[in-house]
Protein backbone atom coordinates (compact mmCIF):
# COMPACT_ATOMS: atom_id res chain seq x y z
CA UNK A 1 0.00 0.00 0.00
CA UNK A 2 2.84 2.26 0.84
CA UNK A 3 3.50 2.14 -3.30
CA UNK A 4 -0.07 3.35 -3.69
CA UNK A 5 0.16 6.34 -1.56
CA UNK A 6 3.86 7.58 -2.76
CA UNK A 7 1.53 7.14 -6.39
CA UNK A 8 -1.38 9.32 -5.26
CA UNK A 9 0.65 11.90 -3.47
CA UNK A 10 2.67 12.20 -6.60
CA UNK A 11 0.15 13.35 -8.68
CA UNK A 12 -2.01 15.21 -5.94
CA UNK A 13 1.24 17.72 -5.37
CA UNK A 14 2.40 17.24 -8.79
CA UNK A 15 6.40 16.19 -7.70
CA UNK A 16 7.81 12.87 -6.76
CA UNK A 17 7.78 12.17 -3.13
CA UNK A 18 9.97 10.26 -0.58
CA UNK A 19 7.63 8.92 2.18
CA UNK A 20 9.46 9.69 5.79
CA UNK A 21 6.74 8.34 8.08
CA UNK A 22 3.68 5.86 8.04
CA UNK A 23 2.29 5.01 10.73
CA UNK A 24 -1.29 4.05 12.16
CA UNK A 25 -2.80 7.45 14.39
CA UNK A 26 -3.38 5.98 17.88
CA UNK A 27 -0.32 3.08 17.68
CA UNK A 28 1.43 2.24 20.50
CA UNK A 29 4.33 0.26 19.04
CA UNK A 30 6.31 1.25 16.16
CA UNK A 31 6.42 -2.40 15.17
CA UNK A 32 2.79 -2.35 13.72
CA UNK A 33 3.12 -0.85 10.46
CA UNK A 34 1.33 -3.24 8.68
CA UNK A 35 -1.39 -1.44 6.23
CA UNK A 36 -3.98 -4.58 5.73
CA UNK A 37 -6.80 -2.64 7.07
CA UNK A 38 -6.08 0.47 5.50
CA UNK A 39 -9.70 1.77 3.14
CA UNK A 40 -11.53 0.23 6.74
CA UNK A 41 -11.46 3.15 9.03
CA UNK A 42 -8.14 3.62 10.52
CA UNK A 43 -6.53 6.99 10.20
CA UNK A 44 -2.85 7.03 8.62
CA UNK A 45 -0.07 9.92 9.27
CA UNK A 46 2.16 10.26 6.24
CA UNK A 47 5.13 12.31 6.65
CA UNK A 48 6.71 12.89 3.24
CA UNK A 49 9.26 14.98 1.36
CA UNK A 50 8.83 16.25 -2.78
CA UNK A 51 11.54 16.63 -4.70
CA UNK A 52 11.63 20.29 -4.09
CA UNK A 53 12.58 19.84 -0.51
CA UNK A 54 9.07 20.59 1.18
CA UNK A 55 8.58 18.89 4.13
CA UNK A 56 5.11 17.87 4.58
CA UNK A 57 2.22 15.45 6.68
CA UNK A 58 -1.24 14.49 6.08
CA UNK A 59 -4.00 12.68 7.74
CA UNK A 60 -5.30 10.01 5.73
CA UNK A 61 -8.58 8.52 6.70
CA UNK A 62 -11.65 6.50 5.41
CA UNK A 63 -14.61 5.11 7.00
CA UNK A 64 -15.88 2.04 8.19
CA UNK A 65 -19.74 0.37 6.79
CA UNK A 66 -20.49 0.12 10.23
CA UNK A 67 -24.37 1.06 10.43
CA UNK A 68 -25.48 4.46 11.65
CA UNK A 69 -26.47 4.93 8.10
CA UNK A 70 -23.10 3.94 6.76
CA UNK A 71 -23.69 1.06 4.71
CA UNK A 72 -23.67 1.34 1.21
CA UNK A 73 -20.35 2.96 0.12
CA UNK A 74 -22.12 5.83 -1.58
CA UNK A 75 -23.21 6.59 2.09
CA UNK A 76 -19.36 7.33 3.01
CA UNK A 77 -19.07 8.62 -0.27
CA UNK A 78 -21.74 10.96 0.39
CA UNK A 79 -20.28 11.69 3.85
CA UNK A 80 -16.33 12.22 3.00
CA UNK A 81 -17.43 14.62 -0.06
CA UNK A 82 -19.37 16.68 2.23
CA UNK A 83 -16.45 16.73 4.58
CA UNK A 84 -13.99 17.76 2.10
CA UNK A 85 -15.86 21.04 1.22
CA UNK A 86 -17.48 21.73 5.16
CA UNK A 87 -13.87 21.45 6.77
CA UNK A 88 -12.40 24.45 5.08
CA UNK A 89 -15.37 26.75 5.39
CA UNK A 90 -15.50 26.82 9.58
CA UNK A 91 -12.74 28.68 11.24
CA UNK A 92 -10.54 27.13 13.35
CA UNK A 93 -11.26 23.48 11.68
CA UNK A 94 -8.39 21.42 10.03
CA UNK A 95 -8.24 21.98 6.37
CA UNK A 96 -8.84 19.19 4.33
CA UNK A 97 -6.70 18.82 1.19
CA UNK A 98 -8.48 16.47 -1.03
CA UNK A 99 -11.43 13.55 -1.26
CA UNK A 100 -11.02 10.67 -2.83
CA UNK A 101 -11.41 6.74 -3.43
CA UNK A 102 -9.64 3.40 -3.47
CA UNK A 103 -10.02 1.48 -6.80
CA UNK A 104 -10.71 -2.09 -6.83
CA UNK A 105 -6.98 -3.29 -7.14
CA UNK A 106 -5.71 -0.43 -4.38
CA UNK A 107 -5.19 2.52 -6.02
CA UNK A 108 -6.40 5.77 -4.97
CA UNK A 109 -8.06 8.67 -6.94
CA UNK A 110 -8.98 12.13 -6.40
CA UNK A 111 -12.40 13.49 -7.32
CA UNK A 112 -11.65 17.24 -5.01
CA UNK A 113 -12.32 18.96 -8.26
CA UNK A 114 -15.81 17.58 -8.64
CA UNK A 115 -19.39 19.91 -8.49
CA UNK A 116 -21.43 17.31 -9.60
CA UNK A 117 -22.19 14.09 -9.96
CA UNK A 118 -23.42 11.94 -12.86
CA UNK A 119 -24.34 8.17 -14.07
CA UNK A 120 -24.33 6.65 -17.53
CA UNK A 121 -26.87 3.81 -18.21
CA UNK A 122 -27.02 1.25 -21.44
CA UNK A 123 -30.23 2.17 -23.56
CA UNK A 124 -33.13 0.10 -23.07
CA UNK A 125 -35.74 -0.41 -25.78
CA UNK A 126 -39.31 -0.58 -24.71
CA UNK A 127 -42.38 1.64 -23.46
CA UNK A 128 -43.10 2.69 -19.60
CA UNK A 129 -45.40 0.36 -18.35
CA UNK A 130 -47.37 3.49 -17.66
CA UNK A 131 -49.10 3.33 -20.78
CA UNK A 132 -50.83 0.42 -20.29
CA UNK A 133 -52.54 1.73 -17.63
CA UNK A 134 -52.90 5.05 -19.23
CA UNK A 135 -54.67 3.39 -22.21
CA UNK A 136 -57.06 1.11 -19.51
CA UNK A 137 -57.82 4.43 -17.83
CA UNK A 138 -58.85 5.84 -21.09
CA UNK A 139 -61.35 3.16 -21.41
CA UNK A 140 -59.18 1.17 -23.66
CA UNK A 141 -59.92 -3.24 -23.14
CA UNK A 142 -58.54 -5.20 -20.76
CA UNK A 143 -56.92 -7.71 -22.43
CA UNK A 144 -54.58 -11.23 -22.01
CA UNK A 145 -51.92 -9.40 -22.03
CA UNK A 146 -52.70 -6.72 -18.68
CA UNK A 147 -52.79 -9.59 -16.71
CA UNK A 148 -50.04 -11.71 -17.91
CA UNK A 149 -48.12 -8.42 -17.10
CA UNK A 150 -49.04 -8.12 -13.89
CA UNK A 151 -48.18 -11.52 -13.51
CA UNK A 152 -44.79 -11.14 -14.60
CA UNK A 153 -44.21 -8.21 -12.46
CA UNK A 154 -45.34 -9.79 -8.83
CA UNK A 155 -43.36 -13.45 -10.08
CA UNK A 156 -40.38 -10.71 -10.53
CA UNK A 157 -40.77 -9.49 -6.91
CA UNK A 158 -40.82 -13.10 -5.77
CA UNK A 159 -37.99 -13.99 -6.98
CA UNK A 160 -35.65 -10.91 -5.79
CA UNK A 161 -37.36 -11.20 -2.99
CA UNK A 162 -36.37 -14.93 -2.05
CA UNK A 163 -33.05 -13.45 -1.53
CA UNK A 164 -32.57 -13.04 1.52
CA UNK A 165 -29.95 -11.19 4.14
CA UNK A 166 -29.95 -11.41 7.84
CA UNK A 167 -28.39 -7.71 8.54
CA UNK A 168 -30.68 -6.77 11.33
CA UNK A 169 -29.17 -3.72 11.45
CA UNK A 170 -30.15 -2.71 8.02
CA UNK A 171 -33.47 -3.89 8.26
CA UNK A 172 -33.56 -1.71 11.21
CA UNK A 173 -32.46 1.47 9.31
CA UNK A 174 -34.65 0.79 6.38
CA UNK A 175 -37.87 0.99 8.20
CA UNK A 176 -36.27 4.03 10.09
CA UNK A 177 -35.99 5.79 6.81
CA UNK A 178 -39.26 4.91 5.41
CA UNK A 179 -40.49 7.14 8.21
CA UNK A 180 -37.91 9.44 8.37
CA UNK A 181 -35.90 9.90 5.26
CA UNK A 182 -36.60 13.12 2.97
CA UNK A 183 -37.58 11.34 0.02
CA UNK A 184 -40.19 8.92 2.42
CA UNK A 185 -43.34 9.84 4.84
CA UNK A 186 -41.59 12.63 6.43
CA UNK A 187 -40.37 14.38 3.21
CA UNK A 188 -43.66 14.02 1.89
CA UNK A 189 -45.63 15.23 4.42
CA UNK A 190 -43.18 18.14 4.56
CA UNK A 191 -43.91 18.98 1.31
CA UNK A 192 -47.54 19.87 1.20
CA UNK A 193 -48.61 23.18 1.12
CA UNK A 194 -50.39 25.17 4.40
CA UNK A 195 -53.50 25.89 2.75
CA UNK A 196 -55.25 22.97 0.59
CA UNK A 197 -58.57 21.60 0.10
CA UNK A 198 -58.60 18.07 1.19
CA UNK A 199 -55.97 17.53 3.89
CA UNK A 200 -54.68 19.51 7.65
CA UNK A 201 -51.50 20.12 9.48
CA UNK A 202 -53.51 17.84 12.19
CA UNK A 203 -54.47 14.87 9.80
CA UNK A 204 -51.20 15.01 8.04
CA UNK A 205 -49.36 15.01 11.56
CA UNK A 206 -51.44 12.15 12.86
CA UNK A 207 -50.79 10.09 9.97
CA UNK A 208 -47.23 10.15 11.02
CA UNK A 209 -48.15 9.19 14.36
CA UNK A 210 -49.59 6.42 12.97
CA UNK A 211 -46.37 5.77 11.33
CA UNK A 212 -44.34 6.04 14.13
CA UNK A 213 -46.05 3.26 16.15
CA UNK A 214 -45.78 1.00 12.71
CA UNK A 215 -41.99 1.42 13.13
CA UNK A 216 -41.84 -0.05 16.41
CA UNK A 217 -43.70 -2.92 15.68
CA UNK A 218 -41.72 -3.64 12.55
CA UNK A 219 -38.16 -3.20 13.19
CA UNK A 220 -37.99 -6.30 14.95
CA UNK A 221 -39.16 -8.54 11.96
CA UNK A 222 -35.39 -8.09 10.89
CA UNK A 223 -35.81 -12.01 9.28
CA UNK A 224 -37.43 -10.16 6.37
CA UNK A 225 -34.74 -8.00 4.98
CA UNK A 226 -34.59 -9.12 1.46
CA UNK A 227 -33.28 -7.99 -2.00
CA UNK A 228 -35.33 -4.88 -3.16
CA UNK A 229 -35.85 -2.72 -6.29
CA UNK A 230 -36.90 0.19 -3.82
CA UNK A 231 -38.94 2.21 -6.22
CA UNK A 232 -40.43 -0.28 -8.41
CA UNK A 233 -43.30 1.59 -9.90
CA UNK A 234 -45.23 1.61 -13.75
CA UNK A 235 -42.56 4.63 -14.71
CA UNK A 236 -39.40 2.29 -13.47
CA UNK A 237 -40.62 -0.71 -15.88
CA UNK A 238 -40.14 -0.96 -19.78
CA UNK A 239 -42.10 -3.65 -21.30
CA UNK A 240 -40.99 -4.69 -24.84
CA UNK A 241 -42.89 -7.48 -26.50
CA UNK A 242 -45.19 -9.77 -24.27
CA UNK A 243 -44.00 -9.84 -20.65
CA UNK A 244 -40.25 -8.99 -21.25
CA UNK A 245 -39.07 -6.08 -19.55
CA UNK A 246 -36.77 -3.88 -17.91
CA UNK A 247 -36.73 -2.32 -14.74
CA UNK A 248 -34.96 1.10 -14.29
CA UNK A 249 -33.99 3.37 -11.09
CA UNK A 250 -33.66 1.13 -8.49
CA UNK A 251 -33.63 3.23 -5.34
CA UNK A 252 -32.89 3.95 -1.45
CA UNK A 253 -30.50 0.01 -1.23
CA UNK A 254 -29.93 -3.10 -2.22
CA UNK A 255 -31.82 -4.71 0.96
CA UNK A 256 -35.39 -3.71 2.83
CA UNK A 257 -38.79 -4.76 3.43
CA UNK A 258 -40.79 -6.76 0.36
CA UNK A 259 -43.48 -4.37 1.38
CA UNK A 260 -41.76 -1.65 0.25
CA UNK A 261 -41.89 -3.14 -3.86
CA UNK A 262 -45.54 -4.55 -3.78
CA UNK A 263 -47.25 -1.38 -2.37
CA UNK A 264 -45.06 1.00 -4.99
CA UNK A 265 -46.42 -0.96 -7.99
CA UNK A 266 -50.08 -2.01 -6.28
CA UNK A 267 -50.86 1.55 -5.05
CA UNK A 268 -50.91 2.25 -8.67
CA UNK A 269 -53.71 -0.17 -9.81
CA UNK A 270 -55.94 1.42 -7.21
CA UNK A 271 -54.68 5.32 -8.23
CA UNK A 272 -55.48 4.78 -11.99
CA UNK A 273 -59.07 2.91 -10.92
CA UNK A 274 -59.97 5.96 -9.40
CA UNK A 275 -58.70 8.45 -11.96
CA UNK A 276 -60.86 6.35 -14.46
CA UNK A 277 -64.22 7.04 -12.19
CA UNK A 278 -63.33 10.77 -11.10
CA UNK A 279 -62.91 9.46 -7.37
CA UNK A 280 -66.07 7.50 -7.27
CA UNK A 281 -64.72 3.76 -7.01
CA UNK A 282 -62.08 1.64 -8.22
CA UNK A 283 -62.62 1.11 -11.84
CA UNK A 284 -63.21 -3.11 -12.05
CA UNK A 285 -60.61 -3.70 -14.65
CA UNK A 286 -57.70 -1.96 -12.16
CA UNK A 287 -59.10 -4.20 -9.37
CA UNK A 288 -59.08 -7.30 -11.22
CA UNK A 289 -55.22 -6.25 -11.64
CA UNK A 290 -54.51 -5.35 -8.22
CA UNK A 291 -55.93 -8.56 -6.73
CA UNK A 292 -54.52 -10.63 -9.89
CA UNK A 293 -50.53 -8.78 -8.75
CA UNK A 294 -51.89 -10.20 -4.92
CA UNK A 295 -52.81 -13.80 -6.12
CA UNK A 296 -49.62 -14.43 -8.05
CA UNK A 297 -47.10 -13.15 -5.51
CA UNK A 298 -48.46 -15.04 -2.40
CA UNK A 299 -48.81 -17.97 -4.39
CA UNK A 300 -44.99 -17.90 -5.09
CA UNK A 301 -43.75 -16.19 -2.13
CA UNK A 302 -46.24 -17.78 0.62
CA UNK A 303 -45.66 -14.46 2.25
CA UNK A 304 -49.24 -13.89 4.31
CA UNK A 305 -46.84 -12.13 7.00
CA UNK A 306 -46.99 -9.26 4.27
CA UNK A 307 -50.25 -8.52 4.96
CA UNK A 308 -49.10 -7.66 8.31
CA UNK A 309 -46.62 -5.19 7.37
CA UNK A 310 -47.46 -3.72 4.52
CA UNK A 311 -49.38 -0.85 6.17
CA UNK A 312 -46.87 2.10 7.17
CA UNK A 313 -45.97 1.56 2.78
CA UNK A 314 -49.17 1.90 1.94
CA UNK A 315 -48.94 5.13 4.27
CA UNK A 316 -46.24 6.25 1.92
CA UNK A 317 -46.97 5.53 -1.31
CA UNK A 318 -50.28 6.85 -0.80
CA UNK A 319 -48.99 10.16 0.10
CA UNK A 320 -47.27 10.02 -3.25
CA UNK A 321 -49.77 9.50 -5.66
CA UNK A 322 -51.73 12.10 -3.69
CA UNK A 323 -49.52 14.57 -3.75
CA UNK A 324 -49.95 18.40 -5.53
CA UNK A 325 -46.32 18.30 -6.30
CA UNK A 326 -46.04 15.03 -7.81
CA UNK A 327 -49.98 15.26 -9.27
CA UNK A 328 -51.13 18.29 -9.23
CA UNK A 329 -54.41 18.02 -11.63
CA UNK A 330 -55.97 15.09 -9.76
CA UNK A 331 -59.54 16.03 -8.21
CA UNK A 332 -60.20 16.82 -4.47
CA UNK A 333 -62.49 13.57 -4.60
CA UNK A 334 -59.88 11.60 -5.39
CA UNK A 335 -57.59 13.07 -3.04
CA UNK A 336 -60.07 12.69 -0.59
CA UNK A 337 -60.20 8.87 -1.18
CA UNK A 338 -56.74 8.20 -1.32
CA UNK A 339 -56.12 9.89 2.58
CA UNK A 340 -59.26 7.45 3.29
CA UNK A 341 -57.06 4.65 2.09
CA UNK A 342 -54.05 6.04 4.05
CA UNK A 343 -56.08 6.24 7.45
CA UNK A 344 -57.99 2.76 7.31
CA UNK A 345 -55.09 1.11 5.74
CA UNK A 346 -52.93 2.37 9.12
CA UNK A 347 -55.59 1.34 11.71
CA UNK A 348 -55.68 -1.88 9.81
CA UNK A 349 -54.34 -5.04 11.68
CA UNK A 350 -54.15 -7.37 8.78
CA UNK A 351 -54.79 -5.64 5.07
CA UNK A 352 -57.29 -7.21 3.21
CA UNK A 353 -56.58 -6.82 -0.53
CA UNK A 354 -59.47 -8.64 -1.48
CA UNK A 355 -61.68 -6.05 -0.20
CA UNK A 356 -59.40 -2.98 -0.91
CA UNK A 357 -62.76 -0.72 -1.47
CA UNK A 358 -63.44 -0.69 2.02
CA UNK A 359 -60.52 1.30 2.98
CA UNK A 360 -61.07 4.07 0.68
CA UNK A 361 -64.68 4.98 3.09
CA UNK A 362 -64.25 7.86 5.17
CA UNK A 363 -64.12 6.72 9.11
Amino acid sequence: MEEEIRSYLTNKFDSPVIIRTLKELGQTSEQDKELKEFGYGKPYLVAFETSKGDQKEVVISSMRGVGFGHDYPADRAQILIWQYHAFNTLPKHVKSLDVGYFTKDGRMKSVSDAEEYFIVCDKVEGEEYVNDLNRLKEGGTLRAEDDERVSALASYLADIHARKNDDAELYVRRIRELVGHNECIFGLTDSYPAQNEFITGEELKEIEKKCIDWRWRLKERTKRLCMVHGDFHPWNVMFRKGTDFTALDRSRGEWGEAADDVTAMTINYLFFGLLKTDGTAIDNDFKRLYERFFDVYLENTGDYELLKVIQPFYAFRGLVVASPVWYPHITVVTRTKLFNFINNVLDAEEFDYKDVSKYLSSQ
